[in-house]
């Protein structure tokens, strides 16, 4: 019986420990986008706003818009909100009707990076 026991303690450590582990490595996932992902937006937006599964690093976290010639269109300065650290903003300029890809790249808290993409449009 003592080992019944002593094993079931064991095994409720073990499963401590490894969901512990298993959020010490969780990555600033995008959570959802304002423009939502592959949306089309009835006017041209006035910034993209990412949020995140994590908190994120100001000074290492940026979004890039361009437009379909491949220009950027964002004011180049993206900002981590003070009161919400898992949003992530850039202001962007005066956009024409037509397809824009946000490109994302993040450090978490933990320090972990991750990038990615998205397109939304812009209709007349």
């Amino acid at each position: 019986m003592r080992i019944i026991m002593r094993a079931i303690r064991i095994a409720a450590i073990l499963s401590t420990l490894a969901a512990g582990i298993a959020v010490a490595y969780a990555h600033a996932s995008l959570d959802h986008a304002s423009p939502p992902v592959g949306s089309v937006a009835p006017s041209a937006p006035r910034e993209v706003s990412l949020w995140f599964t994590e908190g994120l690093e100001p000074a290492f976290s940026r979004i890039e818009v361009y437009n379909s010639e491949g220009t950027r269109v964002d004011q180049g300065k993206s900002q981590v909100d003070p009161s919400d650290p898992k949003h992530l903003r850039v202001g962007l300029r005066s956009l024409t009707p037509g397809p824009y890809k946000v490109q994302w790249r993040v450090i978490s808290v933990d320090t972990h990076k991750t990038e990615g993409s998205f397109t939304f449009d812009v209709k007349p």
